[in-house]
């Protein structure tokens, strides 16, 4: 990769436990895709978004972590390289998405429904560059996609689905040009 690395942006539970495998999942796809030499970004808290940012710290990699005022924490967790602080959720998923060249999207609740559900509807509607893939890791999503898709198989276009971290990685290469 040539020039400044192109940006991935990580979607996931933000109550992700460290023993459990999901938060496992997220620590090494944050360290693959540092050592691919992408830059992450997430919303740089917990759960698997600190687990992303502790993969990427290990091997050198960059981390922003994009954080809103209206939550009242303290600050991001310690792996992040730039803080981007925002005042609200909206606009907090509108600069993780301005950020993105593509956007990984791990299982997770209400919240990564609404990230994925965001990215997503502005994508379809050409809101957002529809060449920056969507990739929907393991089997969680896939029934809502294939929901989506029974009724608007247009919405389809963007979704990739990765059965793990190196099939990510594949993804990536060979949609980012």
């Amino acid at each position: 990769m040539t020039g400044r690395p192109y940006t991935i942006v990580l979607f996931g539970a933000g109550k992700a436990e460290e023993n459990s495998s999901l938060f496992q999942l997220a620590e090494q796809l944050g360290r693959l895709l540092a050592e691919a030499g992408y830059a992450i970004a997430n919303g740089g808290y917990g759960g698997t978004m600190l687990a992303s940012a502790r993969g990427a710290a290990s091997v050198g990699g960059s981390v922003i972590g994009v954080t809103c005022r209206a939550f009242g924490r303290s600050g991001p967790n310690p792996y992040i390289t730039q803080e981007i602080s925002t005042a609200d959720l909206s606009e907090r998923l509108a600069k993780l998405i301005e950020l993105g060249q593509a956007y990984l999207v791990l299982p997770g609740g209400t919240g990564t429904l609404l990230e994925l559900a965001d990215v997503w509807e502005r994508k379809n509607k050409g809101f957002a560059n529809t060449d920056k893939p969507i990739i929907l890791i393991g089997e969680f999503w896939k029934t809502l996609a294939d929901s989506i898709a029974e009724i608007d198989p247009r919405a389809g276009r963007c979704i990739h689905i990765a059965a793990d971290p190196q099939q990510v990685l594949n993804i990536l290469s060979e949609t980012l040009i």
